[in-house]
């Protein structure tokens, strides 16, 4: 097999993955580092306050967006991989669309004079809710690609976007330092994206067109409603801590709180595009085979596992040393709040496979029980929270979130599908885990001087060389030697 076929056709199951997987990768890293770096520069020329505006400002558009999409992408993913193609459904999914868009930035706009009086804060609103609302618009083509496993027409585009966001960002803090400017530098590259995807589609998959058909719009939403509602409720325990910091004007507090969320969010990386590279085949095989889809989901579920005690234990150590590197002396109270959050990316690693079992299993209206309980659950713990501990406060009830969750959708697996605990699997890949994590925490102490690259590239090949040596070589020699 060649380079060619190898990143471009589909050939193999196995290799489809690795395909998705690789193009989801490479477009992934690029962008949340490229990203990354431009928030770190962000936060350092706007400082806490003028960095905690900004950062309110996309949370709070962030709680509206779910009426942009209404659970729609992860639909058109799964029906459109599972039938031959239907240019008349695509097209009147866009018109549902601009329906959908346009009616959220008319309630953006109409929020905003409640959240944020100062007009200058409405604006950075606007703003970031038109960067959020046309990047939406683009997630439908996004969706269509990952029906037909073509990852490689999503990759492109999203480095083309973050290229641009962070060249005209970087030259807005440099010239026009201000939150209200740096939300520009987003809409026009947006607005760009947005036009090189719709050309690209039209010309290369097939010519974009718009009708309104009310059957298809209601067999999609019918579909859909369930995932709408689970997002709902996932945005308001995402967001509502920030909004909230926002809304009693803690910026400086919301400043800190997302300097340290964003790197946690950066430790996400690999869970997405995993996920989002697994998903398709478990789409088919839910349709097809019962004994693929488990064997498929076991994978999944491993991997998740193996990455996710790492993941936290590295980032407690090194919490200290990762906060001092990208900011300033002004975020040192963003060290705790990182320590505390880095535990949510753990668990969201946990619960992502459980997640997609349940929606590829056509389960997705029980998903909604789990994530209005996790947002209760969330608005509540903030409420009690935030006024007393602030950004620590917005940080635990994140983590104890996230942790209810977990625990609803296992039970929530076990009850309404098929799928099968792999208990031993699983068992083992913890304490394999566990033990690769205490080697990699013990060797970390050794090299805590050096650059912080330098060290979390250590731990993760210390980390991933001890596993795959435990695991291969020690586990396998003792069953052999055990059930022999």
């Amino acid at each position: 097999m060649n380079i060619k076929s190898l990143l471009f056709d589909h050939i193999t199951v196995q290799q489809t993955i690795v395909k998705n997987t690789f193009w989801l990768s490479t477009s992934t890293v690029v962008n949340k580092l490229l990203a990354l770096a431009l928030v770190i520069y962000a936060a350092r020329i706007l400082g806490a306050e003028g960095y905690g505006q900004f950062t309110f400002a996309i949370a709070f558009v962030s709680l509206l967006m779910i009426f942009a999409d209404l659970g729609l992408p992860s639909i058109i993913t799964r029906e459109f991989a599972r039938e031959k193609e239907n240019r008349n459904e695509f097209y009147s999914l866009i018109s549902l669309k601009i329906l959908l868009v346009s009616g959220t930035f008319v309630l953006i706009a109409a929020t905003s004079f409640f959240m944020a009086p100062a007009p200058e804060m409405r604006m950075i609103i606007l703003a970031v809710g038109l960067f959020f609302l046309m990047n939406s618009f683009i997630g439908i083509s996004y969706a269509f690609f990952h029906a037909r496993q073509k990852m490689e027409y999503e990759a492109w585009p999203e480095t083309v976007q973050t290229v641009l966001i962070v060249i005209l960002g970087m030259f807005v803090l440099f010239h026009f330092p201000s939150p209200q400017h740096l939300s520009y530098a987003y809409v026009v590259s947006a607005a760009v994206t947005l036009v090189v995807v719709s050309t690209f589609f039209h010309l290369k998959i097939f010519p974009l067109k718009v009708k309104w058909n009310f059957l298809i719009w209601k067999k999609f939403l019918k579909m859909s409603w369930p995932l709408a509602l689970v997002g709902l409720f996932g945005v308001v325990y995402t967001y509502t801590d920030s909004v909230m910091l926002g809304y009693w004007n803690m910026f400086e507090e919301t400043g800190w709180y997302n300097a340290a969320q964003k790197i946690v969010l950066a430790g996400l990386i690999p869970m997405g595009f995993i996920g989002a590279s697994f998903y398709p085949a478990l789409s088919k095989f839910s349709r097809e085979s019962k004994e693929k889809l488990q064997k498929v989901w076991n994978f999944e579920l491993e991997i998740m596992i193996a990455l996710a005690l790492p993941l936290v234990v590295g980032g407690i150590v090194l919490a200290p040393k990762i906060i001092h590197s990208f900011y300033s002396i002004e975020f040192s109270p963003s060290i705790a709040a990182f320590q505390i959050l880095i535990g949510t990316a753990g668990l969201v690693f946990l619960y992502r496979p459980f997640y997609d079992a349940m929606i590829v299993l056509d389960q997705q209206a029980k998903t909604f029980w789990i994530t209005m309980a996790g947002a209760v659950v969330n608005v509540v713990l903030n409420f009690m929270l935030i006024p007393s501990y602030s950004l620590y406060g917005a940080a635990s009830a994140t983590v104890i979130t996230h942790l209810l969750v977990l625990l609803l959708i296992v039970v929530f697996i076990k009850k309404f599908t098929f799928i099968q605990l792999p208990v031993l699997r699983i068992v083992l890949t913890f304490f394999v885990s566990a033990l690769s994590a205490s080697f990699m925490y013990f060797i970390l102490k050794y090299v805590w001087e050096y650059n912080i690259f330098f060290v979390v590239l250590a731990g993760a090949a210390i980390y991933l060389s001890t596993f795959f040596i435990i695991r291969k070589y020690i586990l396998l020699e003792y069953f052999k030697q055990t059930y022999a």
